[in-house]
């Protein structure tokens, strides 16, 4: 007889175990959120950090990747970073704690640690199955973060930036965000760190008929930190939601997106810029259910990948029974810039139903010699010249979004992170 026993606990899983033990008793949450952590945390120990094995984890072994935990919570004092976008509105969550700033006029601001008093959010902090790793660290983690609602019909005059702060150590942060019916707006989630940081940020944002909403996902940590991130959305009827995902920083990151397209007439558009250097590991995974008729997606990754660098893009499109008429695109393109840098990508299609248009593509390349040598015998230096292939590669992409101020702000973090890891 084979005896299969499961094996110690790692040190960062045993990191994890401690930090609740010692901190469940100060976490904000009445009687049903304090179970609902402690199941949360319970369903970790038995399952331990995903590996190979873990299909959903397959190319971000995390049991082998995830060596340290720092064992305390973030804390003490940071000043905010100046706003991505000149003239954005900004909100501030500062290692986890309650959120800094003014509100714009039609959007109302609650502290996360506020919401966990009521018995109801047990049902945001459950997770989404048995490779829902990041949902059961941050359900049974989670001290604060940020409740956003954008009353019906607003228009937002300026980009709101969510910005997410945080020194060493641990910070577990929520955000649930509701956008009513017809707003419309740029919100900016940007995530910043100092350096050997264990972050992991959930948000929960739903987007209502007829609503029209550019969400960017900016993450930019620390060169040490480790940050997961999640981003659960739902789409209602004629809703029109821009979704962009630049990762520009971290040793180890995955970015997930768990979408749900409810409503007619929607349409979601996802565009990806990882930029990865060193010896960092990037993640972004994908799952998006198309569950109506008559609704679009597109999804366009660009990687531009360094060193000794290693990316992922995950990217899984379900089309329910009832999904006639969905029109579906995704498409992975990649630059390996290193002998030694890897990417992995993983495109699925599970269709059921018959009439639909849906299709996905990837390529992997270097730069293109005839494209650098005719910059180069122009007099660009060749250091230069790569730097422009570079960013057009990116920049197509960015433009668009058709907002100047917002191209020009992620033009120039790319740019910043060419010209220190190229």
């Amino acid at each position: 007889m084979t005896m299969h026993t499961k094996p110690p606990a790692t040190a960062a899983e045993q990191t994890l175990f401690d930090t609740f033990a010692a901190n469940a008793a100060k976490l904000p949450g009445g009687k049903a959120v304090n179970a609902m952590r402690e199941r949360l945390m319970n369903e970790l120990k038995a399952t331990g950090l995903p590996t190979r094995r873990v299909e959903a984890w397959h190319y971000t072994d995390l049991r082998t990747l995830l060596r340290n935990v720092p064992a305390e919570m973030a804390s003490g004092e940071i000043a905010p970073v100046p706003t991505l976008i000149e003239g954005a509105d900004r909100l501030t969550v500062v290692n986890g704690a309650h959120p800094l700033g003014d509100a714009p006029k039609g959007v109302s601001v609650t502290s996360f640690a506020e919401r966990l008093a009521d018995a109801a959010i047990v049902n945001l902090l459950t997770d989404h199955g048995t490779d829902d790793v990041i949902g059961r660290i941050n359900g049974a983690l989670v001290s604060g973060g940020a409740a956003l609602d954008v009353a019906p019909g607003t228009k937002l005059s300026a980009p709101l930036e969510l910005q997410v702060v945080h020194g060493s150590g641990q910070a577990h942060t929520r955000f649930p965000v509701g956008i009513g019916a017809g707003a419309s707006g740029t919100i900016v989630e940007r995530h910043c760190g100092t350096g050997a940081g264990f972050t992991t940020s959930v948000t929960d944002l739903v987007v209502g008929d007829g609503a029209e909403i550019t969400w960017i996902i900016l993450q930019a940590q620390g060169a040490t930190d480790t940050h997961f991130g999640q981003l659960n959305l739902r789409l209602g009827a004629d809703a029109k939601l821009m979704l962009y995902v630049v990762n520009a920083g971290g040793k180890l990151v995955r970015q997930e997106i768990r979408g749900a397209v409810e409503g007619e007439g929607a349409d979601m558009k996802l565009r990806g810029v990882n930029l990865v250097g060193g010896e960092a590991h990037c993640d972004v995974t994908l799952v998006l259910g198309h569950n109506v008729p008559d609704t679009i997606s597109t999804e366009i990754m660009r990687n531009v990948v360094f060193d000794r660098a290693q990316g992922v893009f995950q990217g899984q499109i379900r089309v329910a029974p009832d999904a006639q008429k969905t029109d579906a695109k995704m498409a992975c393109n990649t630059l390996l810039l290193s002998d030694e840098a890897d990417f992995s990508t993983k495109p699925e299609l599970e269709i059921f139903a018959d009439d639909v248009q849906c299709g996905h593509g990837a390529t992997v390349a270097d730069i293109d010699e005839n494209h650098l040598f005719y910059l180069t015998s122009r007099g660009i230096p060749e250091a230069r010249a790569r730097a422009m292939l570079v960013n057009a590669f990116v920049a197509e992409i960015i433009e668009e979004l058709e907002d100047e101020p917002v191209i020009a702000a992620l033009e120039g973090v790319v740019t910043d992170w060419l010209e220190a890891h190229g």
